[in-house]
């Protein structure tokens, strides 16, 4: 009786063990601001704009070492032109797409993207990431690949992203709104460029 009660006990004992083994492993990187940043470019009928954005925060989340989740957020009171001097007109252009014609940043301060799927496109660190995008006071579910590369201190993700401005309600100049824009029509997709560095 005593021995069938102690292998009962170990029995417990073996699948309670086993169950935190199979626990999965959950860690959260955080954003290290000074290494991330967003370069952006905008298109027009007489050529293109470009320039940089600063993250406010951010994070990514590994479930046994695999990416499965996380957000960031762009502070887009630091829109920047990098192709323009002030002498062509940096000031101006900055001060226009901080206004309420574009990104509204004095009441749109942020924008934010947040993680809602994750899928391996088969190699290493290669992903094809889901997820909401807030901007002014839209949000649209978008999707785009993603390149994690972990390093001593954590990971480095990059990832290309095409945005259709108008669905977060970016109208200025748009031919899809307004008529005869002529030279002066700014297409409505714009290319984001992330780099997140997370430790």
């Amino acid at each position: 009786m005593k021995s069938l009660k102690l292998m009962g006990l170990m029995a417990l004992t073996l699948l309670i063990g086993m169950s935190f083994t199979d626990a999965p492993v959950v860690k959260t990187l955080k954003a290290n601001l000074e290494n991330s940043i967003v370069n952006w470019k905008g298109y027009k009928v007489t050529g293109s704009h470009e320039g940089t954005l600063k993250l406010k925060d951010g994070e990514l989340t590994y479930t046994d070492e695999v990416l499965t989740g996380g957000f960031f957020v762009v502070d887009m009171t630091t829109i920047s032109s990098t192709d323009l001097t002030a002498e062509q007109g940096k000031g101006k252009l900055e001060g226009h797409l901080k206004s309420a014609d574009f990104f509204g940043v004095e009441r749109y301060p942020t924008a934010r993207f947040d993680i809602a799927k994750v899928v391996s496109r088969g190699a290493e660190g290669d992903y094809r990431v889901s997820g909401n995008l807030t901007i002014k006071a839209s949000t649209k579910a978008i999707r785009f690949n993603a390149i994690v590369k972990k390093d001593m201190k954590g990971a480095i993700a990059t990832a290309a992203i095409k945005i259709d401005r108008t669905d977060f309600d970016v109208r200025y100049g748009s031919g899809s709104f307004f008529d005869n824009l002529g030279d002066k029509t700014i297409y409505d997709e714009f290319d984001l460029n992330l780099t997140l560095a997370v430790e």
